[in-house]
């Protein structure tokens, strides 16, 4: 009751008593009672005039009365929803979570990522567990009230214990609310509070300060546990006193698993893990799969042929309305289509006005990251029509990574020496359906058009880059330009084509070969049927794809292919055309890696002859004849020939190209090769080290010429006896060779054989060394 009613009453009763009883002796007197009256009345409005002072608050930090109602019949449910299904691939989460409920202290953890990634499910499972383990387990739901919020943590406070008179002084403004509530939440042990779906953390409250302040109504300070969901991942938001705990997809396993549990009749094992692998582990996108498929009447009832009908029917099966979807934020949560809107809404009300612009672009990309530098304000304009700068470009790609939508995979080969390149990416399923939901044909068309400019611009801007510093860069445009070739027009085509040649030109000499590969295969497709097979640009890219090939340790294919490529230049080029010599070489070259080094050796003579007499004996293509004579010679046991042409060849390629120069380091390791089979092996493996040492400063410590020559290195070392080293060199060369190069190309075989002979050499001195011991221990 407030001061003021209290005098009121107190009247009302002086009243009564005055009216159904005796007066008192003091009311005879006229002057004593209107003295009574004026006095009480002067009261009476102090209090008035004091009670609507606090409920404006106070100029002096005084604290603000809370509308707050009787809390213990609280209007909704607080326990925490049941889980319908076993939660799979989370184990390590819930034990996290687990480990914090059961500890004698407190704390908060923060259940953070993306829509759709099963952040309310892992929360109500954690919540189930600790219910089992005899803790009170209180759920509130947010509902983007900061009120409501206070109200309903006071009610988990009041369950846990928290006086009806504490709650009585925050209700007249004696004390705060938010204080009171967590003074008594800190002397409370053994309780789990969980806060789900805080996607807007600045409106949590009561006041303006942000969570990571901890005077609000999340903090980390209490007896028991605070969980927390949103999708906000950013760190800075809850501060440096909150677990948190960033889901990604799930594991293909688990996926499988999930998909099995909701309709285990639908195939296999591992039919059920390609379609997780498709859906991209989103528990969500599991889930609508999983229960489309529970249904008997469903169209699809296999996994296989729920995978299938994605590929035409995607829009029905995951990216269909659903009716009030926009308009109900709990039911846009569980339907695939709508939960990212969500974020972005959330986005755009804090304004990142550029998030889901960028996001729809992106999304029109391939399902690959991205470089950093692709998007620039011009590329956002130019797609979009709205005014961009760096800052706001920076902002929105900010916000699409704090809320999950966006991924930043590590840089291009962590390790390898090359400059750091920022990447984005997003989930393919993220990208997939917001590709189906744009608006078709615009503003597709018109962002098209600018992304195919602005790739055009981003290989320019690589191949006007120094040595290597654009390899990273180039790698990741590289699934984005076969694109670019298929929106293109006949009439454009050329410009188009040149594109793709220029990046993978650029990936040939950064030993990138499957990414050189893709874009090979695609332009001879495209070509062939533009140009016409026999056109000779479409022989060019004929040649270009056969050495890929080649490059990938696929020799047969790249023989059949260049062989195809000779024949049809020397008909319609000449037998003596340059690019008909080119192909004799790539011929002859391919014939070599294949080891038939009689025909390889025949073929490099006559290309030699063909090029010293045409060319001149100094060009770079003579040269390049010579060397691969040389290296042919030497495979055919000629070592001596083979190491005085390869002297001959390094001497001229050091004065025409520099001593920097890949071709030039070629030649000195294959000189070292020389050498070695000739028995000079320590001035074979002094000269390999050089070459490593050039190679790893101007190619890169994982370029395949680099991987090359520590391979080379290693065997003439194991040849000098330094076995140790060797196989030190040999183990690091093979596990280079298995990332970059793959576990089943050729250098990856050699290397895996090499470590193995070495180790069989350790082993075997080994063993000699332990009798040698063991007799002279007898003879004593």
């Amino acid at each position: 009751m407030s001061g003021s009613s209290a005098v009121v009453a107190f009247l009302v009763a002086i009243v009564t008593n005055y009216v159904t009883a005796e007066p008192p002796g003091w009311a005879e007197n006229t002057v004593v009672v209107w003295a009574v009256f004026g006095a009480l009345a002067v009261v009476s409005l102090g209090l008035f005039f004091w009670e609507r002072r606090l409920a404006a608050g106070a100029p002096d930090g005084g604290v603000r009365p809370v509308p707050l109602g009787r809390v213990a019949a609280g209007g909704h449910s607080m326990n925490p929803p049941a889980v319908s299904a076993r939660v799979r691939g989370r184990e390590a989460e819930l034990e996290r979570i687990g480990s914090l409920v059961r500890a004698p202290g407190g704390g908060m953890v923060v259940v953070c990522g993306a829509g759709g990634l099963g952040k309310t499910t892992l929360a109500a499972e954690a919540a189930a567990q600790a219910r089992a383990k005899g803790r009170v387990v209180v759920w509130i739901r947010w509902r983007d009230d900061a009120e409501q919020l206070g109200q309903d943590l006071a009610q988990a406070a009041h369950i846990l214990g928290l006086p009806e008179s504490r709650l009585e002084e925050a209700r007249t403004g004696r004390v705060s609310l938010v204080d009171a509530v967590w003074e008594h939440l800190a002397g409370v042990k053994g309780w789990l509070i969980v806060v789900d779906n805080v996607d807007a953390p600045s409106r949590v409250g009561p006041g303006p300060e942000p969570v990571a302040a901890y005077r609000g109504w999340l903090r980390p300070r209490g007896g028991g546990v605070l969980l927390v969901t949103s999708r906000d991942t950013s760190g800075r938001t809850w501060g440096p006193d909150a677990d948190l705990i960033h889901l990604q997809p799930l594991a293909d396993n688990a996926g499988a698993a999930v998909l099995l549990d909701a309709a285990p009749h639908a195939g296999t094992g591992d039919e059920a893990q390609a379609l997780a692998v498709r859906l991209g582990g989103l528990p969500l996108g599991l889930n609508a799969a999983g229960a489309y498929l529970s249904v008997p009447t469903s169209r699809h009832r296999t996994f296989t042929a729920y995978q299938h009908a994605l590929e035409t029917e995607f829009t029905d099966l995951l990216g269909a309305e659903h009716p009030g979807a926009a308009a109900d934020p709990e039911a846009a949560r569980r339907v695939v289509r709508h939960t990212w809107d969500l974020s972005l809404d959330q986005l755009h009300r804090d304004g990142y006005t550029l998030a889901r612009p960028v996001l729809q672009f992106l999304a029109l990309l391939e399902p690959a990251p991205v470089p950093r530098t692709l998007i620039t304000p011009e590329l956002v304009t130019d797609a979009t029509g709205l005014p961009a700068t760096a800052a706001t470009v920076d902002a929105g790609l900010a916000g699409l990574h704090q809320y999950g939508l966006l991924h930043t995979p590590g840089t291009d080969s962590p390790g390898s020496g090359s400059p750091a390149v920022g990447q984005l990416q997003l989930h393919p399923l993220v990208r997939e359906v917001t590709a189906h939901t744009l608006a078709r044909p615009e503003p597709t068309t018109t962002w098209l058009t600018a992304i195919d400019e602005h790739l055009t611009r981003a290989v320019n801007t690589v191949a006007g880059m120094p040595g290597r510093a654009g390899w990273p860069t180039a790698r990741l445009l590289a699934p984005h330009l076969p694109a670019l070739l298929d929106r293109n027009t006949p009439h454009n085509f050329t410009t188009a084509r040149n594109t793709l040649d220029a990046l993978a030109d650029i990936l040939r000499a950064a030993g990138a070969a499957s990414e050189e590969l893709l874009l090979r295969r695609h332009v001879l497709d495209h070509e062939s049927t533009v140009r016409g097979p026999n056109h000779p640009d479409t022989l060019t890219s004929r040649n270009n794809l056969a050495l890929a090939l080649n490059a990938l340790g696929e020799h047969r294919r790249a023989v059949d292919l260049h062989q195809q490529v000779l024949t049809d230049r020397e008909r319609t080029l000449g037998p003596n055309h340059p690019d008909t010599l080119t192909s004799r070489h790539n011929l002859a070259s391919a014939l070599h890696d294949l080891g038939e080094h009689r025909r390889a050796v025949d073929l490099h003579q006559q290309v030699l002859t063909d090029r010293e007499r045409t060319l001149g004996p100094d060009h770079p293509d003579t040269l390049t004849s010579r060397h691969n004579l040389a290296s042919a010679l030497h495979d055919l046991g000629e070592h001596r020939q083979a190491a005085d042409l390869h002297q001959q060849v390094l001497t001229d390629r050091e004065r025409t190209l520099g001593p920097d120069h890949p071709h030039t380091l070629g030649s000195r390791n294959n000189l070292a090769n020389a050498l070695h089979d000739l028995g000079e092996h320590r001035q074979a493996a002094d000269l390999h080290q050089q070459v490593l040492t050039d190679t790893e400063r101007t190619l890169g410590p994982d370029h395949p010429h680099t991987l090359t020559s520590r391979n080379n290195l290693a065997n003439a070392l194991h040849d000098l006896g330094e076995h140790r080293q060797a196989a030190d060199l040999h183990q690091q060369v093979l596990t280079d060779r298995e990332r970059v190069l793959g576990p089943d190309h050729p250098h990856t075989l050699t290397s895996r054989n090499n470590l193995a002979i070495v180790r069989a050499r350790l082993a075997q001195a080994g063993r000699r060394r332990w009798w040698q011991l063991r007799r002279r221990g007898g003879g004593a």
